[in-house]
């Protein structure tokens, strides 16, 4: 995308914000840090995304609450970039897959163990209505 030709449906990053439900800061930070960029600016130079953008930011969303790092979720990003390419190398597709996968397997692990702070919760919740009563 360049600065004169904006597709139709481009977003800046206010509208992108809010159906992302993250601050204007994060999607700042994102980029500042190379995680994301926007695929393009308006003449007046304001970050415009694009659909396929808005759901690169939703995967880097739903990483974040799992405690991957931003060279995790970035490795994380590199490695769709080459599955969803127009024709990947196939030996970098397959590399692409293996480390996609290991990441799923962290990810389980790591959603576990979440299940368990929030059994942990429940309980605490649970002991504090009783001493409440």
């Amino acid at each position: 995308m360049t600065r004169s030709a904006a597709p139709e449906g481009a977003m800046q990053i206010g509208e992108v914000a809010a159906r992302t439900e993250l601050s204007l800061r994060s999607l700042r930070h994102w980029e500042e840090v190379g995680l994301l960029s926007p695929s393009g600016r308006s003449e007046g130079g304001f970050r415009l995304y694009t659909e396929e953008d808005v759901d690169k930011i939703l995967v880097i969303r739903r990483m974040k609450p799992l405690g991957f790092s931003l060279e995790e979720m970035k490795a994380v990003m590199v490695d769709i970039e080459i599955l969803r390419g127009s024709a990947p190398d196939p030996a970098d597709a397959t590399a692409a897959r293996e480390r996609l996968a290991a990441v799923g397997a962290e990810a389980g692990v790591r959603r576990e163990k979440l299940e368990r702070q929030l059994g942990m919760a429940d309980e605490f919740i649970a002991i504090l209505r009783r001493e409440l009563r």
